[in-house]
């Protein structure tokens, strides 16, 4: 599609209900982001409420209708996802507008390949269009559905705001508290949303002059009922908030009873006498599902991308289904309800690190495109990658039913509990200790759903001929290694979310349009030349990208960070506080100067530069552009999770170099 053009819905779909939109864009430089929002606007072109205003601090509606799914990196960045159940929108609702923001002075301008597409509950895209000419734009409105004759249609606006998310809360009806300062030059799209092409004015007769307040709390014209408490603002920089309520885990746990440490507390789902891999992935499902429906928030977070609707969910084990002359019976069944329609999922479950069976996942596939059902869900430990889905089944294209094929790790699972009972919150207290028992299950040593927790049968084969030498480009070895190192890296970026409660993302540096298979390749070849797995993590507010690297000929691995010299100052003034910065952090801990040239900046450890920070000063005096921090650790050898396994030192390394390093640097120097 191009800006201005728009399309019904049904003319797309045969279930125009349930969308899922995608705001994507990629960043050079890999640590370019921006927030997703979604406005549910009246007849008048307004929100009803402030409760028609959904966005990271209020990503779902009670109803289902809006939930937003987080981020998924692509080959070329990331994307956001949103799902809408256009069914459940209340019937006041006349438009649905897809907006994004950035924050801190950013500007979309630093962005590449902006784009949005519309999937349908299969995850088939429906449409898709870039958004061109966004240089200052601080919030771009991508696209807006709309009520029209009966149906919904689409229109691709590509439109934006100089102002930012302030600019484009204040034309919704969203009073922006600004201390009586507020900037309302902007003005968009007010009147019928079904304008033609022609009349689309392009972003740049849409900038006003003056401040952009986008970090102020945002709240609706619409006064809150007196039962509802306002809640406390929040550090800056503020942020746009909700009053909605939720119940979360404290951070440090009660005082126990206990005697001693012999008096083990009674656990919902015990794990300790589990025996064989049959018997864990019957209790690990029965659990899982159990909860799913229990907890409505839990289940719509995991379904919800899948393309289930918003609605009353029960779940079921071991459902012994015709096939053939012999019965099957899938791990489990998930059935949502909405409006008098059916939404119905397979469940197959792997656990402690089986594979999934090709077979059995196209048997179950077979059975739900004969029975009309939408989808069958694979569930391990594994963690599926871009262009290399972890079965491979067959769709037969003469059936009318389409089945989607869709994985969930363990580690997803668990990052998702970590979310809403640490973090978010949910309904009421006891779904918070049902979410609590679930973790505390998926986390014991004996129930089998730790995450990734194998390099596979190449990693040891690949490392002993780097040693020898022997390792040539072209090996297929050296491309699975690569594709573990992804998968591992996912992981990370997963657990460290969770308990962060942030956005962690891996970052993907590759040409616009670039294949994953040929990216893989390319990092196959440079593994074999250097013997070298390197790998780039964001880390939400954190001060810059952190790097990690793992060199197979010296059994090391490096964490690292660097960060930009400030604008104004005294370099011996800024070493100096960057030492100061680092007080807590460990002796060990390599501090190098950025200069600009071929040849290398000062370093040293910060035992040494502590009583001299005027070490890290060129000689003969040069520009210093900035400063890479780092920590070196052993490598684990084994291919596997043990405590001499490579998974856990990279996992040791990632968390001491945050905890010591990223954190300090995130507090403002003494």
């Amino acid at each position: 599609m191009v800006r201005g053009t728009n399309v019904g819905l049904a003319a797309l779909s045969e279930d125009p209900g349930g969308v899922i939109a995608g705001l994507g864009w990629s960043s050079a430089s890999g640590d370019g982001d921006a927030d997703v929002s979604v406005l549910l606007l009246d007849g008048d072109g307004k929100v009803r409420s402030e409760d028609d205003f959904y966005f990271y601090n209020h990503p779902a509606a009670a109803d289902g209708s809006v939930q937003l799914l987080g981020k998924a990196p692509t080959a070329n960045g990331s994307e956001d996802r949103i799902s809408l159940d256009l069914t459940a929108m209340p019937e006041d609702v006349e438009r649905v507008v897809l907006a994004a923001s950035r924050y801190g002075g950013s500007g979309f301008g630093d962005l590449d390949d902006l784009r949005f597409t519309l999937a349908d509950r299969t995850g088939e895209t429906l449409l898709g269009f870039s958004v061109e000419d966004a240089q200052e734009m601080r919030a771009v409105i991508f696209g807006e559905l709309y009520r029209r004759d009966g149906g919904w249609k689409f229109r691709a606006v590509g439109q934006g705001y100089a102002s930012g998310l302030a600019g484009l809360a204040t034309d919704f009806g969203i009073d922006v508290d600004d201390d009586g300062e507020t900037d309302q030059g902007d003005a968009l799209t007010e009147g019928e949303p079904a304008l033609p092409a022609a009349d689309l004015l392009p972003p740049k007769t849409l900038t006003a002059p003056g401040p952009a307040p986008t970090t102020q709390p945002v709240r609706a014209q619409q006064p809150d009922p007196p039962s509802r408490p306002e809640p406390a603002a929040p550090a800056a920089p503020q942020r746009p908030r909700t009053a909605r309520k939720k119940v979360t885990l404290p951070a440090v746990a009660r005082t126990s009873l206990a005697e001693n440490d012999a008096w083990r507390p009674a656990r919902l789902f015990p794990v300790g006498t589990l025996k064989s891999d049959h018997e864990r992935e019957t209790r690990a499902t029965s659990v899982l599902l159990a909860v799913m429906a229990q907890v409505p928030e839990f289940g719509r977070r995991l379904t919800a991308g899948f393309g289930a609707p918003a609605g009353r969910m029960e779940t079921f084990t071991e459902v012994p289904l015709r096939h053939g002359d012999a019965p099957r019976r899938p791990d489990g069944l998930i059935r949502v309800e909405r409006a008098g329609k059916l939404w119905t999922a397979l469940v197959e479950t792997k656990t402690n690190g089986n594979p999934l069976r090709t077979a059995q996942v196209q048997d179950y596939t077979d059975i739900a495109a004969r029975r009309g059902w939408e989808a069958v869900i694979t569930l391990s430990n594994d963690v599926a990658l871009e262009g290399s889905p972890l079965v491979e089944v067959r769709i037969d294209g003469r059936r009318r039913n389409k089945v989607a094929l869709w994985h969930l790790s363990w580690a997803e699972v668990t990052h998702q509990a970590q979310m809403l009972i640490r973090h978010e919150g949910v309904g009421n207290a006891a779904h918070a200790w049902l979410l609590q028992e679930l973790l505390l299950y998926l986390q014991h040593d004996n129930s089998g759903c730790h995450g990734f927790q194998n390099m596979g049968p190449a990693w040891v084969p690949v490392r002993n001929a780097i040693d020898a030498e022997t390792l040539c480009e072209g090996d297929a070895r050296a491309v699975e290694v690569v594709e573990s190192w992804e998968r591992l890296i996912r992981q990370v970026c997963l657990r460290l979310g969770g308990e962060l409660g942030q956005k962690v993302l891996p970052v993907q540096k590759a040409r616009r349009g670039s294949d994953p298979h040929s990216r893989r390749a390319a990092l196959a070849d440079r593994l074999c030349r250097e013997g070298l797995l390197h790998a780039e993590v964001k880390i939400q507010d954190s001060p810059g990208v952190v790097t990690l690297g793992a060199d197979l000929r010296t059994g090391k691995l490096r964490t690292s960070l660097e960060i930009p010299a400030p604008d104004s100052g005294h370099p011996l003034t800024w070493v100096k506080r960057l030492v100061r910065q680092l007080a807590d952090a460990p002796a060990d801990v390599h501090v190098e100067s950025l200069v600009d040239g071929p040849s290398g900046g000062p370093r040293g450890t910060l035992e040494r530069l502590r009583p001299e920070p005027a070490d890290l000063l060129p000689k003969p005096p040069a520009a210093i552009t900035g400063f890479r921090l780092s920590l070196f650790k052993g490598m684990g050898s084994t291919r596997g999770n043990a405590e001499s396994g490579f998974i856990r030192s990279v996992d040791e390394a990632v968390d001491r170099f945050h905890a010591t390093v990223v954190v300090a640097l995130e507090r403002k120097p003494k």
